[in-house]
């Protein structure tokens, strides 16, 4: 049986209070009843959705599902069995987002992102040092260190998801968190924090950065009417004792003199707590306009199912079930609280009520209370943005021509919509491919989901040379193959008396590409060339080839391009060019979805570039434009992936002096 959470919310300056359900229910289609089993609800087999759904379990998806991916957690598992001391696969973390892309329908609920982080375990890289970090204080001041936490304070793992109850903007919008801690015994306390901002934790610096600019946060804005014209970060704050949990409440962070204003959305709970007491900025408590159950919540019961990927102990020892308590999963209706993005800020079915995620625990039952472990910022709600290409960018001498262009990294759930000023379109704009037949600028519009406000856009130009002669190279046969670190490239050229030169080129994404070497012309009409690219110092799998054929006139051809795999290769980082000039990018390959940072040093140490990117299961092309602006010389580029960090070195050869 699961362990009841009664849920109590002690309201300030009101006598109401708002009725919490403590027994096992479903919303949303979502299981909240203490376990992470899909198409199992309290014990039953009935319609619903869950963070996994264990191996056996009868039904199909339309019975239910799970919304986090579980890509690899055999392979991690089976990892798990063989590691010994110091137990490095079992200490690091792992990361899984959703198992379906962002703004999905699925069984006709909208889901918009979830994800599940395991924390680092035994000597922890993500905790707080010991001593005044504190909610409501600036992220700024908050200090990181490379230790142990107590076990009642030491997160295993972390599970969140957002979802409506129904397709539409009208359906309620509910986030549903997941957590278990290493003890479950005493009291033990956490938070599920919420920023606007792309906020992250550097562990080489064990500092933050990209936190909002009102004291660390973003805060929320109101009119005199009460009206929200600006959302901030969000905070839930939740303790439990041994028994049960006794107390959930939301904050959201403002300017203390917003206390005056009434929202229209919600009421003041009467709490506020910033840095210190005279604190222009702090989180103030809410409470929803009218009575009823809008926070659910249940812990487990003792030998429930741990998930696909097992359970990791403080000590790295492992289980496949939890102990009593150790699970606990809860959920909030944000609509009826008055923090969906839809009904408070007049946004669109696929608005977002915050941007990134952290997690942390805290030493008492106070707000502001010593803060202990903490789950890195995590990113939320990122589709692949729009990246189009034209196959013909250039007509050279004649306009008697065609041009498909496309999307190179289309989601399904997106509406791509092509427009254009001075081109033409032939056929629908509305696909990921289209095709025009006169030069122009042609814009593709991305909507997440049909109804949905524009996500992202990209442009293309196709342009026109009325000087451009094609140069009639009669290039065939061009192809390639890899073995031991070697690629052989060969081609034929039919008309090589027009012909000056040579020159390969070399991409990691098919895009950007790079000069390797130059070949001059032999005599003669009916050709057969052949070249090598030695690739023991690159650490790519896939590579993208193409032929620069410059004539005697100065005119210039391209080949087709060709793509070759690397399957010998390891799965290392890939720095490309190096040196670089205007940009730079990265080839990293992941066995698994994970998260990652990109951290960049000059040689005086200082931090010049840091970004945290989600990478997918395969080949990773990350690009760096930033280059360009930064000085000549040398610097580090650093890694940081799955508990390792990956160093290379960076050469620059043009920028500023």
């Amino acid at each position: 049986m699961k362990t009841l959470l009664h849920l109590t919310i002690f309201l300030i300056f009101s006598n109401l209070l708002h009725a919490q359900i403590t027994t096992p229910i479903i919303k949303a289609g979502f299981g909240v009843d203490g376990d992470l089993k899909g198409r199992m609800f309290n014990g039953n087999l009935q319609v619903s959705d869950d963070w996994f759904v264990q191996p056996g379990t009868s039904g199909t998806s339309t019975n239910g599902t799970h919304v986090i991916d579980t890509t690899g957690a055999a392979a991690i598992v089976a990892g798990y069995i063989p590691d010994v001391s110091p137990w490095p696969k079992r200490s690091a973390s792992i990361y899984r987002g959703m198992s379906r892309p962002a703004f999905t329908v699925v069984n006709n609920r909208l889901w918009l992102d979830a994800l599940f982080v395991r924390d680092y375990h035994g000597t922890d890289t993500t905790v707080f040092a010991s001593g005044s970090n504190k909610n409501a204080m600036n992220p700024l001041d908050w200090q990181g260190a490379i230790q142990g936490v107590p076990d009642k304070n030491d997160i295993l793992d972390m599970l969140m998801h957002i979802r409506r109850a129904g397709p539409n903007s009208t359906d309620s919008l509910w986030m549903f968190g997941g957590l278990s801690l290493d003890n479950v015994t005493g009291n033990r306390y956490f938070d599920f924090e919420m920023y606007q901002t792309d906020i992250y934790y550097d562990r080489a610096s064990k500092k933050w950065f990209g936190f909002g600019p009102e004291a660390g946060h973003t805060s929320w804005r109101f009119d005199a009417a009460g009206n929200i014209t600006k959302p901030g970060d969000i905070i839930f704050s939740a303790e439990y004792q041994s028994a049960s949990l006794t107390n959930i409440e939301a904050r959201i962070w403002i300017d203390k003199a917003s206390l005056s204003v009434t929202p229209l959305a919600f009421d003041w709970a009467g709490q506020f707590d910033g840095a210190s007491a005279g604190s222009q900025y702090g989180y103030a408590s809410i409470k929803p306009k009218t009575a009823g159950a809008f926070y659910t919540g249940l812990q487990c019961g003792n030998a429930e199912w741990a998930g696909p990927f097992q359970l990791v102990y403080q000590d790295n020892s492992m289980a496949s079930n939890y102990t009593g308590k150790q699970f606990m999963e809860f959920s909030v209706n944000l609509t009826k609280l008055g923090l969906d993005p839809v009904t408070t800020f007049g946004g669109d079915v696929c608005g977002t009520p915050f941007n990134r995620l952290v997690v942390k625990t805290r030493a008492s039952a106070s707000f502001t209370a010593e803060l202990k472990d903490f789950v890195a910022p995590t990113d939320l709600f990122l589709a692949a943005r729009a990246d189009a290409q034209a196959d013909v960018p250039l007509y050279c001498g004649v306009l008697e021509n065609v041009s498909t262009l496309q999307v190179l990294n289309p989601t399904a759930t997106s509406v791509y919509t092509w427009t254009t000023e001075n081109g033409n379109i032939i056929g629908n704009p509305t696909s990921t491919t289209i095709t025009v037949d006169t030069p122009g600028t042609y814009v593709v519009k991305q909507q997440l989901m049909a109804g949905c406000s524009v996500y992202a856009t990209d442009t293309v130009v196709v342009l026109y040379d009325a000087n451009c002669k094609e140069l009639a190279t009669g290039l065939t046969n061009f192809r390639g193959a890899v073995r031991n670190y070697k690629t052989t490239l060969s081609w034929t050229i039919s008309s090589n008396e027009n012909i000056k030169m040579f020159e390969i080129e070399r991409s990691i994404d098919g895009k950007y590409f790079s000069s390797l070497q130059s070949l001059y012309a032999k005599p003669g009409t009916l050709i057969n060339y052949s070249v090598t690219d030695d690739l023991s110092n690159t650490r790519a799998t896939v590579f993208y080839y193409r032929i620069k054929v410059v004539g005697k006139n100065g005119q210039v051809e391209y080949s087709k391009i060709i793509k070759l795999v690397n399957t010998a290769q390891k799965e290392e980082l890939l720095v490309f060019p190096n040196p670089a000039q205007s940009f730079l990018q990265l080839s990293i390959p992941s066995s698994q979805k994970t998260e990652s940072v990109v951290i960049i040093y000059d040689m005086m140490g200082k931090l010049v570039y840091s970004e945290r990117i989600n990478l997918k299961e395969g080949e990773n092309i990350f690009t760096i434009n930033e280059v360009a602006h930064w000085r000549k010389g040398m610097y580090m580029l650093a890694l940081e992936k799955n508990g390792t960090k990956e160093w290379k070195k960076l050469m620059l050869t043009s920028g500023i002096k």
